[in-house]
């Protein structure tokens, strides 16, 4: 939220700077995080003096260029080349100086510098309009007035506005604040706190009156649960234009494009008192009469942006007596809004139903001012006065007569809260005994009613514009923030209680893993749970019939809750990708989300992906590649640093792999992983090479709760270590190899490695040459040359026999 300083002070008359300010609404909640400059002329035309032309001749070398000499107050005049074709001897006009920076339309600058034009030397610029932010017109140079001294600053005469803009965070529950207005009732009270008593002004609408009666337009509310109050008037011979420079200046400083008088009048009035309006061109509304209505669903209305949108049943309209004009309080129609040609209004003030508002505005996609502050809960009772002050406003600067009275709809009027405040309680929550005199001053600056006082507490009137402040908690929490948190001293106890846990709880699990594969140079990415439906396209493994969709999305692409963590971990990739960061490995956390035909189901899993180099580069290394190997060795290091050691491995057939391979125990499957399919690697603009692992995360958990975990001694006995060369067929796999060294010596084979393959020259054709080290270990004494040749041969008989292996 954009709130301007100037503009503040219109409510408050306070001589802090800014940057007090600032201080101070962020202690009171109004969290700033920025402090931006406005300047309605960019630059402020520094640099920038008044001249007086002294000559103007002919360029020599172009018959479109002027040689002028200029006078700008200083020791010497300055020799300017000028193509304007209205410059002449005598006036005074606006020069740049060299060094002062130009701003145009578009925001880009550009410096005067000394240089020479076709030859001629030119020690600045005499400038048009557009030429220094003050107009559109380049038909030529500025012409100034006679009378203005020659050496003047041009920001001196010309009216710059300047202005410091905070830019507030503002938290759904402060809907009070969503206005200049609100932002000033919260500073005086914080101010009230600090012994600054500064009065709050409004802006006043005893002005307003009723001219004649000639143009009544009447309002029927069918639906009045969603449209509690509703105002209306009429305006008529009133002229639509480009609205005065100050209001102009007070809404672009907040970030708002000026559109025409009318328009910016109910803008203003939205950002000042927090009440959003609509005008209606009068001409166009059919019978002279409103019903603000629900209309059957399905109903087509083609809004303001010339996008046709399918009404709800739901969506509360504000019709004619033909035909829907405005979806209330959210956006309006595309033929009944103002334009050049509009002579008479019908200017809406109203309180819509934030439920209804909020559901609409998510319906349609549509976030506008006004459907930020009615869903989040406007003051009900601010609306009749908020139409006087457009209406007041719009007559100041386009003209007109009211010409009819006010119509205010508001059969049931809401009652402000009332709530009861203990102040054993409030002294409980805080942590700290207020001063009771202290705790009604902040109150009463907060516009909460005192009705009663009593030794134990306060009986409190809570106006209805403070719909966050319903509970005794509620009124607590506003004395809290108005005294101060940094006010409350922090106690020399702490006292805390611990709780008993395991050493398997998920998090510490989770620790664990995290810990290890940071330190294999991996990075843990925190994806959102929510997604495109869009991705269930890509496997025939999700199904759209799983989707859990949201009920009031923030747009479709956050409309469905996820069923793999492998799209959300390859947005992550491709964003890293596009930025250079091609070598990436990352690691999350997180869950999948299914909707089956009799319940929902959640599963925690643990996704890994690795691409590109396998090390950063060096000069004393190669760069190798990630691959599909080095994605098994991480996984099994993560398994067995849960203590599963055992698992059965077999090859995956799944649309997302191009290749992959799962590991298993019995029934359970533990992990599955492979090199993801190129097909779906395009969909997110990724060309290289991705590697997916994906842990069942509620598996392995279980798994390790039920692990034991075995100590015993390290053998005092040396390890001997024998190795063979085996020529083997080109199908037999390592694995092979070492199911058959396991099966054959169960009781002193340690290890089985593989640490050399050779395929190529001096092999016959199909064949391939293993380098395989057996391990062998007695724990109770050291083996001997005999134990040890009994179990190669044996070894080197069973590969001959079933592998048909050779010996080299």
């Amino acid at each position: 939220m954009q709130i301007s300083y100037n503009w503040l002070k219109q409510f408050l008359k306070t001589d802090w700077t800014p940057e007090q300010t600032s201080e101070l609404l962020t202690d009171l909640g109004l969290e700033v995080e920025g402090l931006n400059t406005y300047q309605s002329i960019k630059g402020g035309l520094e640099g920038v003096v008044v001249g007086e032309v002294l000559t103007c001749i002919k360029h020599p070398n172009a018959d479109k260029l002027k040689i002028t000499t200029v006078d700008i107050g200083g020791d010497a005049s300055l020799q300017i080349v000028c193509g304007a074709p209205n410059v002449a001897a005598g006036q005074k006009v606006p020069v740049a100086t060299i060094g002062t920076t130009l701003y145009t339309d578009e925001g880009e600058s550009w410096t005067i510098k000394k240089g020479k034009i076709r030859g001629e030397e030119s020690h600045g610029m005499i400038c048009a309009e557009d030429e220094l932010g003050l107009g559109k017109s380049h038909d030529g140079i500025l012409v100034l007035d006679d009378k203005i001294t020659v050496g003047t600053l041009a920001a001196d005469i010309f009216d710059i506005e300047n202005d410091q803009v905070f830019e507030i965070g503002l938290t759904p529950n402060r809907a009070d604040a969503m206005s200049h207005l609100g932002t000033a009732r919260d500073l005086k009270s914080g101010l009230v706190q600090k012994d600054i008593n500064l009065e709050l002004i409004t802006p006043s609408v005893s002005a307003f009156n009723v001219e004649n009666r000639t143009l009544k337009i009447d309002v029927d509310v069918i639906n009045k649960d969603l449209a509690p109050r509703y105002c209306g008037v009429t305006i008529s011979g009133l002229k639509v234009a480009e609205s005065p420079a100050w209001l102009q200046h007070r809404l672009k400083a907040i970030g708002l494009s000026p559109i025409n008088n009318i328009v910016d009048a109910t803008n203003y009035v939205l950002h000042d008192l927090g009440q959003p309006l609509h005008a209606f061109d009068a001409t166009k509304i059919s019978g002279n009469k409103i019903e603000v209505k629900t209309l059957k669903a399905g109903s087509k209305f083609i809004t303001l942006d010339g996008i046709e949108r399918e009404l709800h049943e739901d969506d509360l309209m504000i019709c004619d007596n033909e035909k829907p004009m405005c979806i209330a309080g959210v956006f309006g129609g595309i033929d009944s809004g103002v334009t050049e040609s509009t002579t008479s209004i019908f200017l809406e003030s109203a309180y819509f139903n934030p439920v209804s508002v909020r559901k609409s505005a998510k319906r349609h996609g549509l976030n506008t001012d006004a459907s930020f502050r009615f869903e989040r809960g406007v003051d009900p009772n601010i609306c009749e006065y908020a139409l006087k002050r457009a209406a007041l406003l719009i007559q100041e600067i386009a003209g007109g007569e009211i010409t009819s009275d006010i119509i205010d709809a508001y059969p049931k009027k809401i009652k402000d809260f009332e709530v009861r405040l203990s102040f054993q309680n409030a002294e409980k929550l805080i942590g700290e005994e207020i001063p009771k005199e202290t705790i009604k001053r902040i109150l009463t600056s907060l516009d909460i009613k005192v009705n009663n006082v009593t030794e134990t507490g306060l009986g409190l009137t809570v106006p209805a514009y403070r719909n966050d402040v319903q509970r005794e908690a509620d009124v607590i929490e506003e004395i809290l923030r108005v005294y101060g948190y940094n006010n409350i001293k922090t106690t020399e106890k702490l006292n805390a209680s611990i709780s008993s846990t395991t050493r398997f709880e998920d998090y510490k699990i989770q620790n664990i893993i995290g810990n290890q594969l940071v330190s294999q140079g991996f990075f843990e990415i925190l994806s959102n749970s929510l997604t495109t439906p869009n991705y269930v396209a890509l496997s025939e493994q999700l199904k759209e019939a799983h989707n859990i969709t949201m009920l009031n999305p923030l747009s479709r692409d956050l409309s469905v809750l996820r069923q793999s963590l492998l799209f959300s971990g390859l947005e992550a990739a491709s964003f890293n990708i596009n930025r250079k960061r091609s070598d990436l490995k990352l690691f999350e956390f997180g869950k999948t989300y299914h909707g089956f035909d009799d319940k929902r189901e959640e599963f925690k899993h643990l996704s890994l992906f690795i691409t590109g180099k396998e090390t950063s580069e060096n000069w004393y290394g190669t760069n190798k590649q990630t691959g599909f190997f080095l994605m098994k060795g991480l996984i099994i290091s993560i398994l067995n640093r849960l203590g599963i050691s055992r698992f059965n491995e077999s090859p995956i057939k799944s649309d997302l792999f191009a290749e992959g391979i799962s590991f298993g125990l019995g029934k359970n499957k533990l992990v599955d992983f492979g090199l993801v399919k190129k097909p779906i690697l395009k969909h997110f603009d990724i060309a290289q090479e991705i590697i997916y692992a994906d842990f069942k995360w509620d598996t392995i958990l279980d798994l390790v709760k039920h692990n034991k975990i075995k100590f015993k001694a390290i053998p005092k006995y040396p390890e001997v270590r024998r190795d063979f060369a085996l020529l083997l067929d080109d199908h037999i796999t390592f694995e092979s190899i070492y199911k058959i060294a396991k099966q054959s010596e169960k009781q002193l084979l340690r290890g089985v490695n593989l640490f050399d393959v050779y395929q190529g020259k001096n092999l016959p054709k199909g064949k391939k040459s293993y380098a395989v080290s057996f391990t062998l270990q007695d724990e109770n004494k050291t083996l001997t040359d005999k134990q040890i040749d009994k179990i190669m041969n044996k070894l080197q008989s069973n590969f001959e026999k079933q592998l048909g292996a050779e010996l080299r």
